[in-house]
């Protein structure tokens, strides 16, 4: 059988090949948005058994096992090592067509030198053995990222925490750059009223701050907020289910926090948006003054299944594409940091597809001479990280907005194998392009082209981000 995964896959004529070995293969990976634990960097990690590194906390693979009729005991359950496995393997061939079809075979190529076969039931126990001796042999978390070609990473951390697993990197000899990035959003979440007063006494006590009113939140996240900059974090970043906006007066806020902290009052819809909507204003201003790019993830519904986040919790999932509805809230947010100075460096991530021209014209509107591409259309997430979310994302952006400054991938993930979907991204974007050259939309150039996709893969976000 012809390997699936070969050095030309997903290169569909000379000019995708070219660009692809010639351009974007090589580059080291600016991973600026993952959710691995610093601490299993630190500590480099080694695993036993694939089953560990492939299925812990991988939520896109709980899926498609939920999907194919798996027992929860196979997936999250009880069951062993190998039987999890089987039964994904079991999975597998029921993927066609998904893009865990493409990034398992990757990861099984580049980590384990598993190229020679396709994964399924049959050949799960093949690959179980393989795979076992490449762990135990030359693979741990530090391993897989410098194998990967990686050069920085940001994982994604709440202000609560010490970052003590960060500073332990940066003082080892290990030669990837490890930086913490903002993560604010449970100093949001005042609708549920027992769950925030919990987070505020962490913060309380991580910030040294007593907090009583509105302005000593500001006080609290602020000094945090300086906290992470000391300990070399430059970006921020927010998963929203929408851009909350609504204007209120600065004492409605005050009434509205001192709600949610007392425990015993019920507070409005239209209370919490407007606190949510000055919250985000008033970290932006942070980000702004401290010179951070930041980012927004915009539009997931979580935690659907109430039952399964009762007994698994929260990223298990259970989450789906929201709603498309704050192209004017996401206007007004922009617009009023924009007219009081406050706008920096910022990326936008839409969830659901039908926003991708919406947002491609958004950031034309805030442009400036600041920073080239200072508003930016994210790479396609989540549910859009497939050929076909790519390549829409890739055409929405190029005809209404400049590909040329697009500062590309990243992984999104918790996994240490996950770094396979860089060059998955870079082949399909090499794979669009040369297809342009070859429709002649695009200049049968290069060198010209070329130039294009080394920017987007690497000196885009190196330059943007500064690392």
């Amino acid at each position: 059988m012809e390997k699936f995964i070969n050095d030309d896959f997903l290169l569909e004529n000379k000019y995708s090949r070219a660009l692809f070995h010639d351009c974007a293969e090589a580059l080291p990976l600016v991973d600026f948005h993952c959710h691995l634990d610093p601490r299993e960097i630190a500590e480099d990690k080694t695993w036993d058994k694939i089953s560990q590194v492939w299925l812990g906390g991988d939520h896109y693979k709980w899926r498609t096992m939920r999907t194919n009729g798996i027992d929860e005991k196979y997936i999250t359950g009880d069951a062993t090592d190998r039987e999890k496995f089987q039964k994904f393997a079991e999975t597998m061939p029921r993927m066609l067509g998904n893009p865990m079809y493409h990034w398992c075979h990757l990861e099984l190529a580049r980590y384990f030198g598993i190229d020679d076969l396709l994964l399924s039931g049959d050949t799960a126990e093949e690959v179980w053995n393989r795979a076992g001796e490449a762990l135990r042999r030359d693979l741990s978390a530090q391993k897989c990222m410098l194998a990967s070609n990686v050069e920085s990473v940001c994982t994604t951390d709440d202000p609560t925490s010490d970052l003590s697993w960060h500073k332990k990197i940066k003082d080892s000899n290990f030669p990837v750059k490890v930086s913490p990035t903002f993560r604010p959003d449970k100093a949001f979440a005042i609708e549920d009223q027992t769950t925030y007063i919990s987070y505020l006494n962490s913060l309380e006590k991580a910030s040294g701050v007593e907090i009583k009113s509105y302005d000593d939140l500001l006080n609290a996240l602020k000094r945090r907020h300086d906290y992470f900059h000391d300990c070399g974090c430059r970006v921020s970043d927010y998963g929203i289910p929408t851009v909350w906006y609504k204007n209120a007066f600065y004492y409605e806020i005050e009434d509205t926090f001192k709600k949610a902290i007392s425990s015993s009052e019920l507070i409005a819809d239209d209370e919490i948006l407007a606190f949510k909507s000055a919250l985000l204003l008033e970290c932006a201003a942070m980000d702004y003054d401290s010179g951070w790019v930041r980012q927004l993830h915009i539009g997931p519904m979580r935690n659907n299944n109430s039952i399964m986040f009762e007994k698994l919790g929260p990223d298990s999932g259970f989450d789906s594409i929201g709603v498309s509805n704050y192209a004017r809230s996401l206007s007004l947010h922009l617009d009023n940091l924009n007219s009081a100075g406050k706008l920096g460096r910022t990326i936008l991530y839409n969830v659901n597809p039908a926003d991708n021209e919406m947002l491609a014209s958004m950031v034309g509107n805030f442009q400036n001479s600041d920073c080239p591409g200072k508003i930016q259309m994210g790479c396609a997430w989540w549910f859009m990280d497939s050929i076909n979310g790519i390549e829409r994302q890739l055409r929405a952006l190029s005809s209404i907005s400049l590909l040329g400054r697009f500062v590309g991938m990243l992984t999104d993930s918790r996994s240490f194998l996950s770094y396979a979907r860089h060059e998955y991204f870079r082949r399909i974007l090499c794979n669009f392009l040369g297809g342009e050259m070859e429709r002649g939309v695009i200049p049968r150039d290069l060198e010209l082209v070329g130039e294009c996709v080394k920017n987007i893969c690497y000196n885009n976000p190196k330059s943007y981000f500064g690392f």
